[in-house]
């Protein structure tokens, strides 16, 4: 490939990377106050409750994030074709109304099996980092007179965040890099048009040049939350 074909390339996939980031964001956005819920049902005294939680949480950490994506995505029409028979009901009125060629239906099927995913992985991280905290400073604030809210919020998630930041900071460039498999589903990001270009090209080169944009963004990830971390440092 020659200067003009690399500058070609590079101009094509940066016209899909916003694509890609509105992928990341609504994972990032969503999967995280999830994940909160998500460690608030796990530590439910209510045992089913929990199970259930575990369960999910089993699920979405114990198989492939891919195969996920490809389970959301043809659900719907499996459900279709179930009910083409002519089926009553809201459901399955509901579910023949969806349609599941537009590129809005794979957007949101992307978006839910991300943040179904994600917020299994970042619930272990809240969860994590609220069991370190010691059982003595919730009595401490008790015997103080404050409420268990208060306690929460003023004493326990400035010291759970300071904690989850590092775990927090490798889960997103993690999620960074796993937009690439929205292409599993033909979704137009950078990962899949790198790829027709390089059989365009009979070249690997775009491949390269992915990959320096998920490297940048990483980067740019990687000093955000160093940044976070430096302003946790009173926390000590």
């Amino acid at each position: 490939m020659d200067w003009e074909a690399i500058k070609k390339v590079t101009g094509i996939l940066f016209d899909y990377l916003p694509n890609t980031l509105k992928l990341f964001t609504i994972t990032l956005l969503f999967s995280i106050p999830v994940g909160m819920l998500v460690t608030m049902l796990k530590k439910c005294r209510f045992k089913p409750v929990a199970w259930l939680t575990n369960l999910y949480i089993l699920i979405m950490r114990g198989t492939p994030l891919m195969l996920q994506i490809i389970a959301i995505y043809y659900a719907v029409p499996m459900l279709k074709a179930n009910f083409a028979s002519g089926s009553d009901g809201f459901f399955a009125s509901f579910v023949n109304s969806i349609d599941t060629r537009s590129d809005s239906y794979m957007f949101t099927a992307l978006c839910v099996a991300f943040v179904l995913n994600y917020a299994a992985y970042f619930a272990e991280i809240f969860r994590g980092g609220v069991d370190s905290i010691p059982k003595g400073q919730y009595e401490a604030a008790s015997m103080l007179g404050m409420t268990k809210m208060q306690t929460f919020i003023r004493i326990i998630l400035p010291q759970v965040t300071k904690r989850v930041v590092p775990a927090t900071a490798n889960e997103v460039i993690t999620l960074v890099k796993d937009t690439s498999l929205a292409n599993v589903i033909a979704y137009a990001e950078i990962t899949m048009k790198a790829k027709q270009q390089m059989n365009t090209y009979s070249s690997i080169i775009p491949l390269f040049i992915a990959g320096l944009f998920y490297f940048v963004l990483n980067a740019i990830v990687t000093v955000i939350f160093s940044l976070i971390e430096k302003k946790f440092n009173y926390y000590k």
